[in-house]
């Protein structure tokens, strides 16, 4: 960024000179793909490649996370729209924000992007394919806009902390997202602790991925994300054997044969992709007494029949947008209570979860993440 000004008096330009290096400097970031972007930082100006990004850009700005916002993409009111809502009703503005399609299915907008003049585009890893054969990168580094790829969904458990850090860079926030780095691996490590010194069996868990949205079954998850939280949180994950990556499907019988010790369903506020459907409404402010006779209901169905988690009750839902966003350990410190009760009966994850929002967050917490058919 370049001022220029005539020779109208010292004094202004040493006010400039002296102020302008401490507001902006331009550095070179890997983000977590491994390239080398180089950006102004702290950015004043930003576009969200996906609304739910706001889940960890607010975890660093606890008074108005959407300050350097210009827009971003359509899909938190519909995939979370409590956290919308409340979000809305402490910001009204954002009503008013630009919003975009995706990279994906091929709706962003690179020419409205680019009108907004943003110093950075954040984009999740997941869209870097689609993003590359339509040449996006290229065409924006054209106009000087930089690209930056952040995970918290394909392999979280591997690129939270570097997200986290490239957004503490870009924010000119680096100690804060040291501090949530850091509290969010202390509370990783009370499960882990615990587990790694009383070495309990590890119960058989298959994870539903968002049970009831459709009338498929089962989807489910690999070796990452949901799948190795439940290892992490003392279980063995149904389907890390059966699912190559991250993100897979399983059959019925599969599950009738590995008769699962648990059985853990994501679940959210969904009317509006499926409009009454079978899916269990967790998440903010939820309706817990619904979320679990929804969560009932799916035990019916053909794959949990005669299944143990099924017979013994040890079938619980979780919010599905843990999979999405840097509050994972929140996930498995409540995974871990569902699996090993006895072992962490003094393990509060909704004090954990209530922590996090009164250090990090400008949400006021409200319960509503987690139900379960054994009687809590």
């Amino acid at each position: 960024m370049h001022i220029q000004f005539k020779a109208a008096g010292l004094s202004a330009a040493l006010l400039l000179a002296t102020v302008w290096p401490a507001l902006a400097e331009k550095i070179s970031l890997k983000d977590v793909t491994g390239r080398d972007v180089e950006v102004e930082v702290p950015v004043k100006h930003v576009i969200l490649g996906e609304g739910r990004q706001i889940y960890f850009l607010a975890a660093l700005d606890k008074t108005n996370p959407f300050e350097h916002v210009v827009g971003w993409r359509d899909d938190l009111p519909k995939a979370d729209p409590e956290t919308y809502k409340a979000y809305l009703a402490k910001y009204p503005d954002i009503a008013k924000l630009p919003t975009f399609g995706g990279m994906k299915d091929g709706t962003f907008d690179i020419e409205q992007a680019v009108t907004l003049k943003p110093d950075v585009i954040l984009m999740n890893v997941d869209a870097k394919t689609a993003t590359e054969e339509a040449g996006y990168i290229e065409k924006l580094a054209k106009v000087g806009i930089p690209l930056v790829y952040v995970d918290f969904r394909e392999k979280p458990m591997e690129n939270t902390e570097p997200s986290m850090r490239v957004m503490g860079k870009l924010m000119g926030k680096e100690q804060l997202a040291e501090d949530f780095i850091k509290f969010r691996a202390d509370a990783i490590k009370v499960v882990t602790d615990k587990l790694e010194a009383a070495k309990p069996a590890r119960p058989v868990v298959f994870v539903e991925r968002a049970g009831g949205y459709s009338d498929d079954c089962c989807m489910s998850f690999g070796n990452e994300n949901f799948g190795k939280m439940v290892e992490i949180a003392g279980g063995t994950n149904m389907a890390k054997d059966i699912i190559p990556g991250t993100f897979g499907t399983v059959n019925p019988e599969q599950i009738v044969a590995s008769n699962p010790d648990q059985i853990i369903v994501t679940g959210g506020m969904w009317e509006a992709f499926v409009p009454g459907g079978a899916w269990v409404g967790v998440g903010y402010g939820a309706d817990l007494t619904e979320a679990k006779r929804k969560l009932e209901a799916l035990t019916k169905r053909p794959a949990f029949t005669g299944v143990k988690a099924v017979e013994d009750g040890n079938v619980h839902a979780i919010w599905h947008q843990f999979y999405n966003n840097p509050y994972q350990f929140v996930a498995i410190q409540e995974i871990a209570k569902w699996l090993h009760p006895d072992l962490f009966k003094d393990l509060d994850p909704e004090a954990t979860f209530k922590e996090l929002h009164a250090r990090f967050l400008p949400l006021d917490y409200k319960p509503g993440y987690f139900v379960s058919l054994k009687g809590e």
